[in-house]
């Protein structure tokens, strides 16, 4: 009996080899990514950055300007990522209604607390942040949409850590636990000590381990199976974001997470 391909997937959907990829496409992609990571970048900059040839690189670069994908500061003689990839990139997040339900949720954590609000999801064993309600204030957090983090120095991704189950933390711990400031937690045993204690609480708290100066509380928002799915934060400067405080705002963060796993028509575990 021949075998039933899923619609929308030619006979060669499982081929992977060169031949069954577009390499130009694939090369373009790649510049793309490479401009998406910084600031950006010049011509030559970026072609060194991408391994490319000025020349190809340009290319693709007019050819991406075309629909608004980059964009060139003619001053600086510096590409950035443009509208148009924020456009493609927001499609990612009307997959899900996640962002939608999180967003009230998220204005009025930021209102009560003072400090930015942000949703972020695990994607590759990293924290991927979705979207972000920003504070009033002067000194705040900033995590763009796409900021990847590793999740042992984040505080989303501690909260999804604590709920994940064993053989998975014990997968993402082996693949190394780097130090970013002197609080990193760069052992397993400190680590699992610390997930023990946001299982307890109910919320992970970044102690400045992924940036000197910058404190970060949140909870983890969970599926209809109990599973933790995403989480929820705020993130700001020590000197407001206090240890004293980290109680008071850790309950407003739980309970807010819980909300939006409601919202969802999750199960708080």
């Amino acid at each position: 009996m021949a075998e039933t391909r899923a619609r929308g997937r030619p006979r060669a959907f499982h081929d992977k080899t060169e031949q069954n990829t577009v390499q130009s496409l694939d090369r373009a992609l790649g510049i793309l990514r490479v401009l998406s990571d910084s600031n950006g970048l010049t011509l030559t900059e970026l072609a060194q950055a991408a391994n490319q040839s000025t020349a190809t690189v340009y290319r693709v670069l007019s050819t991406f300007q075309t629909h608004g994908m980059v964009e060139m500061d003619t001053e600086g003689q510096r590409w950035h990522v443009g509208a148009g990839a924020f456009r493609v990139g927001s499609s990612f997040l009307r997959r899900t209604k996640l962002a939608e339900r999180a967003r009230g949720a998220m204005q009025t954590l930021m209102r009560a607390s003072g400090e930015t609000a942000n949703l972020g999801i695990e994607s590759k064993d990293e924290v991927l942040f979705l979207t972000q309600v920003e504070t009033h204030e002067a000194i705040r957090a900033f995590f763009p949409p796409g900021t990847r983090s590793p999740m042992h120095v984040s505080g989303i991704g501690k909260a999804l850590l604590a709920y994940y189950p064993i053989v998975r933390v014990a997968g993402i711990m082996a693949q190394g636990l780097p130090g970013f400031t002197p609080a990193s937690l760069t052992d397993g045993e400190t680590l699992e000590g610390d997930l023990i204690d946001t299982r307890k609480r109910g919320y992970a708290i970044d102690n400045e381990e992924r940036t000197e100066g910058m404190r970060c509380i949140a909870a983890p928002i969970f599926n209809a199976h109990g599973e933790p799915v995403a989480g929820l934060s705020i993130s700001g400067p020590v000197f407001r974001l206090t240890l004293e405080r980290a109680q008071a705002m850790g309950e407003l963060v739980r309970t807010a997470a819980a909300g939006v796993t409601e919202a969802t028509g999750g199960r708080v575990r």
